[in-house]
């Protein structure tokens, strides 16, 4: 059969990389076109986009952008038109895919969404479109299946967030044997437990507003390595340029799981990553900060009590989040202090982390049961 997949940033990518490994394992003769990033490519996709041409984050940067959204939406469509899939799969990424996703079922093609839109948390009139162009949808979070049931009289198929499952694996594979640091400048010293983690995104406009306090952090600790996680997407050049004044810190790159499993806590951007990081079982602290005006739109239209995945799935304040005018290099250097040296903080966050894995996790590997579902659908 042939696929249609499209994603439309970091974490888009990933979750398309490993659904793309296992239906090519069901379906000997699938062939697949996407739009996504390298790990799809790697994977065996045969990639029409990347997602570091499509993805912009907040609503100025979109109105800025918003005549090079308009001519890719005009050449998926024709690409689309001139593919012919068996099947449309949209992963995340909603402002670009349910506008693909109406189109597409007006046209008759079968359209399956992985990872559900945020519609709980703003813009719940969407679910009624996406009720009716949308033919089967997959949700990972568990708040979220019972919420398109009570609200909306739609029954989606709640499949564990693939993460959980992924995280579990790599680190039942270190569990004896740390892994090793290699930076992208100068050294690590893998033999100290001394690691702070950061990952301030995989956007340059989250880069450039986060990082800077990041770094100043470092210097109220002397004694601890702060890496940074650096997005596959975006040069090495880009953040040497931030470091130059900040001789304890590193850069990784593509090395994030292997930095989290050795980090001793970690300052993160809000987004997939915060989850990552609680499965990881590394105290963090949540940060986010958008330009003036984003901020004032998502302020008035986002309607949830928090921002980080970890909070929102838990139903209470797990992790701190510093948010916009609280995001100072004081209130972070608070923070990771606490992170690293306040053992009831860290004890309580901990339990609550464990408690968080037990809602995420499926029963049976997430990428493989969302093929399988897939698969079995297109050939009833």
């Amino acid at each position: 059969m042939k696929y249609y997949i499209i994603a439309g940033e970091a974490s888009g990518d990933l979750h398309g990389s490993h659904l793309i490994k296992e239906l090519k394992k069901l379906d000997l003769s699938a062939q697949i076109r996407c739009w996504g990033g390298d790990k799809m490519k790697g994977a065996g996709g045969e990639l029409v986009m990347h997602y570091r041409d499509i993805d912009y984050m907040g609503f100025t940067e979109v109105l800025m952008n918003i005549s090079r959204i308009l001519r890719n939406l005009r050449f998926c469509r024709q690409d689309i038109l001139r593919y012919k899939p068996d099947a449309l799969i949209l992963i995340d990424y909603p402002g670009f895919n349910l506008r693909i996703a109406k189109w597409a079922k007006e046209l008759g093609f079968r359209v399956i969404y992985y990872i559900s839109p945020q519609v709980w948390a703003w813009k719940s009139s969407r679910v009624r479109t996406m009720k009716a162009c949308i033919d089967k949808m997959f949700v990972i979070l568990p708040f979220e299946k019972d919420y398109f049931r009570t609200r909306w009289n739609w029954d989606v198929e709640f499949v564990g967030h693939p993460l959980a499952g992924i995280i579990r694996e790599f680190r039942q594979t270190h569990s004896t044997i740390r892994p090793e640091l290699k930076a992208a400048e100068n050294s690590i010293d893998n033999n100290a437990d001394n690691i702070v983690a950061l990952l301030p995104g995989s956007r340059i406009s989250e880069i450039s507003k986060k990082l800077p306090a990041m770094l100043e952090v470092s210097r109220a600790f002397p004694d601890f390595q702060f890496v940074i996680a650096e997005a596959p997407s975006i040069e090495h050049g880009y953040y040497a340029n931030f470091i130059r004044k900040y001789p304890q810190v590193r850069t990784v790159i593509n090395q994030t799981y292997p930095l989290l499993a050795r980090a001793r806590a970690a300052i993160v951007t809000s987004g997939t990553a915060t989850l990552e990081t609680a499965l990881f079982d590394v105290p963090e602290v949540v940060c986010y900060k958008g330009s003036f005006l984003s901020y004032q739109i998502g302020k008035r239209l986002v309607k949830v009590k928090y921002i980080s995945l970890i909070n929102l799935i838990m139903d209470k304040m797990v992790v701190k989040e510093l948010i916009q005018n609280d995001l100072t290099i004081e209130n972070l250097t608070r923070e990771v202090r606490e992170l690293l040296h306040n053992e009831t903080r860290i004890s309580v966050m901990k339990k609550d982390f464990a408690d968080l894995r037990k809602l995420v996790e499926a029963e049976t590997n997430t990428s493989a049961r969302v093929a399988r579902s897939i698969v079995d659908y297109l050939t009833q």
